[in-house]
């Protein structure tokens, strides 16, 4: 039987199973456990492992995503299926919610509001007054009208997205909040630019609409968007390629910062071939190898004169059973009935443990959270539960966990759901590519070889964006050496038939 170190290799995906990784400090709390001695018979319990499908880094998908298109010519859609992401909410302080009318807000008692997704929704708004209506109206049509970014971007693009929002369209602070919230940025208002925001917006609005009404993102069901890996690795394996799991490169784990390669990846002048060395010894050749920051070995990293200093993302996963019907309303006739909803906590509407601060650990002015709200639809967790997925971006780790846990909280205040469990934990995050050089983006410098490629990291943020495809299909270009003309653009094989044909 032929082994793998028997076979040269065209391309080498690499991945770890023991080196470095870009999660940290998990901690995990099972209530069921801590409250099954008083509970009664009928207290909600959890169901067994595999009846749930968690995921440590969710994305949801808006509709006029470039992934979408590459499913569908790759034929990879077939084995996949999506559901609707339906309402955004944004909660308000107390101070905001008496000020609404009694009729239109669902969600009135938990402080929650509808996001409006587009004129229909401003118009319908009874707490919005004529004058700041007009303003929102103005602003959505230059939002819609990409063509119109360019002037605006030239003016603004390196300034506040609030100062924009103030000083030509005069929409008042109390209105900028939502419209912060769908720009999905990580940074607090003063922080958030607006050739950052306005493209976003651009995209969300843009996309309600394109595959339903009232709706403009998808989660793909069953596993998130390691379900979309999984597929698009079942139909590389008919067309050829081979997976080796649990087989990263070997590795010596000096200390707990710091993970240094044995053998790393060589580079033969005669044969023009890299010899990769696998965690168990065995060594295999290539033509390429390709990874992201967390899978090539240290010495294939790209050098830029400095040391890698990640940004730190921290996000907790909830288990909740219970009720949540007011995240997830009837929806305009003919759309799909949502199975995720999306609720923004804004910056200044939680507040940091301040009894616990020093002066030069308080920050003043937190980021904004971010919960995603999966039900069972989703198949990520049994009939009568839901899974709540949280981010903040933050430098202290204790306020992240209590920033967390608190938005949360307050979601669940007033509602009749109990936390059967939690884990918070820590994502690394590289520095983002900066540039649209999208080939000079995946370039390792410091490689003895250019067949080494490293893809930026990928950008932790609420939706996927659309430079992970940009930055796949040119290393795609840079190794198939042509204009990628065909880049995920897939004729049928053999065993990729629709389930529904007699093969």
């Amino acid at each position: 039987m032929e082994s793998l170190s028997d076979t040269v290799w065209d391309v080498v995906l690499a991945g770890t199973d023991t080196g470095p990784s870009p999660f940290r400090y998990a901690t995990i709390r099972n209530l069921e456990k801590e409250t099954s001695a008083n509970a009664a018979e009928q207290a909600p319990k959890l169901g067994f492992s595999r009846a749930y499908s968690l995921s440590l880094a969710p994305q949801l998908i808006y509709t006029r995503s470039n992934l979408l298109p590459a499913l569908v010519s790759s034929k990879v859609y077939r084995q996949l299926e999506f559901l609707a992401v339906g309402s955004w909410w944004i909660h308000h302080s107390e101070e905001e919610t008496k000020k609404w009318p009694n009729e239109g807000h669902t969600a009135r008692k938990s402080s929650l509001k509808r996001i409006a997704g587009g004129r229909e929704d401003v118009f319908a708004d009874k707490s919005i007054d004529l004058r700041s209506t007009r303003s929102l109206m103005r602003f959505l049509k230059l939002a819609a009208d990409s063509e119109a970014h360019v002037s605006i971007l030239e003016e603004f693009g390196n300034k506040p997205f609030p100062e924009f929002l103030q000083v030509p369209l005069s929409i008042p602070p109390q209105l900028q909040a939502p419209l912060l919230a769908l720009t999905s940025s990580p940074n607090t208002p003063a922080e958030t630019l607006t050739s950052y925001a306005l493209p976003r917006i651009h995209r969300h609005l843009t996309s309600i609409g394109m595959f339903g009404p009232s709706f403009g993102a998808v989660i793909p069901k069953w596993g998130g968007l390691a379900e979309i890996a999984q597929v698009a690795c079942r139909a590389g394996a008919v067309g050829g390629g081979v997976y080796v799991l649990k087989r990263g490169f070997e590795t010596d784990e000096q200390s707990d910062q710091q993970v240094s390669v044995r053998d790393g990846i060589h580079f033969d002048q005669d044969t023009g071939l890299l010899t990769v060395k696998l965690q168990g010894g065995e060594e295999i050749q290539s033509r390429w190898v390709m990874g992201s920051i967390w899978d090539l070995p240290l010495q294939a990293h790209q050098d830029t004169g400095d040391s890698i200093q990640p940004n730190y993302v921290a996000r907790s996963i909830t288990i909740v059973s219970g009720s949540l019907p007011q995240l997830f309303p009837s929806p305009a006739e003919g759309a799909p009935p949502p199975a995720g909803a999306v609720v923004v906590y804004p910056t200044g509407t939680l507040e940091l443990e301040s009894e616990s601060q020093t002066p030069s650990t308080l920050k003043a002015d937190p980021p904004p959270v971010y919960l995603m709200i999966h039900s069972s639809d989703t198949g990520e967790c049994p009939a009568g539960q839901y899974v709540i997925y949280a981010y903040t971006f933050h430098h202290v780790y204790a306020d992240a966990h209590h920033l967390l846990q608190t938005a949360v909280e307050k979601l669940l205040a007033n509602v009749p759901a109990t936390i059967l469990w939690y884990m918070h934990y820590d994502q690394k995050c590289a520095l983002p590519a900066t540039t649209d050089d999208y080939e000079t983006n995946i370039a390792c410098a410091q490689s003895s070889n250019d067949h080494v490629l490293q893809l930026p990291d990928l950008a932790p943020s609420l939706a996927l964006e659309d430079d992970v495809l940009k930055h796949v299909r040119a290393a795609y270009q840079r190794i198939v050496g042509d204009d990628g003309a065909a880049f995920m653009t897939f004729d049928d094989r053999e065993g990729t038939e629709d389930d529904g044909d007699d093969n």
